[in-house]
């Protein structure tokens, strides 16, 4: 059976909604799930659930937890015993096969980093992020890893992207785009303009630049970009939706006609949900540790839980780590 170690305390709303998706996963899926936490609260969480499946739940004593407002090196530091780090160290003494959290992303980098080191050719790690399009999901990196790059990390991003938008979406040969701020390769700064130029020579399917206009368009499957300027396109996508669907609730709800009409579109709507509900796909995975790790939302419902501790899974099964270290050594990923 493979194990996932979960961060039981990770997660705005911890632990109850990160217990609840973690043994959701373990009912559904052939898996366990390692829950690191204070013992006596998670055990109290886990006896909350109608007969749950002990073989498939080993409990992890960690009774720190890094705040979401700490310095994560300085926490780390200060807490050796915190869920995050003995989760990542769970899995790096080989007692589980992945790690998932929704807590400090930061800590969670410097934590996974710290346990399983970086793969060889790989200099940054990057978040992966699944967006929507018109067409079908597409891969946003880096969306907060890795804030300042080299031109050569973003190659090394999109590499990694391909791959996983290979694995997670079954797309054979993955059209890659560098954002920037005109299609033409000499647009943008230092960074894209350098970038673009690697990006032309290395074995990937790459479209040349895309405007942010364009990231939801369904053009690129996936998006390169450094952590900063995704991290910010993330967050504003984010907020757009959660605009979008107050609008939409307060126009359809401001009339007899249109309340009536309301009725007629709900089903619309709550498809038009799932399409951007970050709880479909779960977490992002940080590509580049040589550890598999999947970073969750901090605002994670039981249900994006139960998806990321899935993908997760998946993940470990299909042995993604090992296949995308054959994906750098292929690029020949230069070092400066």
């Amino acid at each position: 059976m493979i194990w996932i170690a979960v961060d039981a305390m990770g997660g705005d709303f911890a632990p109850g909604p990160v217990v609840d998706g973690a043994l959701a996963a373990a009912r559904h899926f052939d898996l366990g799930v390692a829950l690191v936490g204070p013992a006596a609260l998670i055990d109290k969480e886990v006896r909350r659930q109608a007969a749950p499946d002990t073989t498939r739940i080993r409990i992890i004593d960690a009774p720190e937890v890094v705040a979401m407002d700490e310095t994560p090196s300085a926490a780390l530091r200060r807490k050796p015993m915190a869920t995050i780090k003995i989760a990542a160290e769970t899995v790096a003494r080989g007692e589980a096969a992945a790690l998932f959290s929704a807590g400090h992303t930061g800590a969670t980098v410097m934590a996974a980093y710290g346990a399983f080191g970086m793969l060889p050719g790989v200099d940054r790690p990057a978040l992966a992020a699944t967006i929507p399009t018109r067409q079908r999901p597409a891969v946003l990196v880096d969306v907060g890893a890795s804030v300042e790059c080299r031109p050569q990390h973003l190659l090394q991003f999109a590499v990694m992207g391909s791959r996983y938008a290979r694995v997670a979406f079954g797309i054979e040969s993955p059209r890659v785009g560098l954002l920037s701020i005109g299609e033409e390769a000499s647009k943008g700064n230092e960074l894209t303009r350098e970038a673009h130029q690697l990006l032309k020579g290395a074995p990937l399917r790459f479209i040349g630049n895309i405007e942010a206009r364009d990231v939801y368009s369904g053009a690129a499957d996936v998006i390169v970009c450094d952590g900063f300027t995704g991290n910010v396109a993330l967050k504003i996508s984010e907020g757009l939706v959660d605009v979008i669907e107050d609008l939409l609730s307060e126009e359809l709800s401001s009339t007899i006609t249109t309340r009536v009409g309301s009725l007629l579109t709900r089903r619309a709507l709550r498809h038009f949900r799932r399409r951007v509900d970050y709880s479909e796909y779960g977490g992002a995975p940080l590509l580049g540790v040589a550890g598999a790790t999947i970073v969750g939302h901090g605002r994670s419902s039981a249900k994006a839980v139960r998806n990321a501790v899935a993908m997760a899974y998946r993940f470990a099964a299909d042995r993604f780590i090992e296949r995308v270290e054959r994906d750098i050594a292929a690029a020949v990923v230069p070092h400066q």
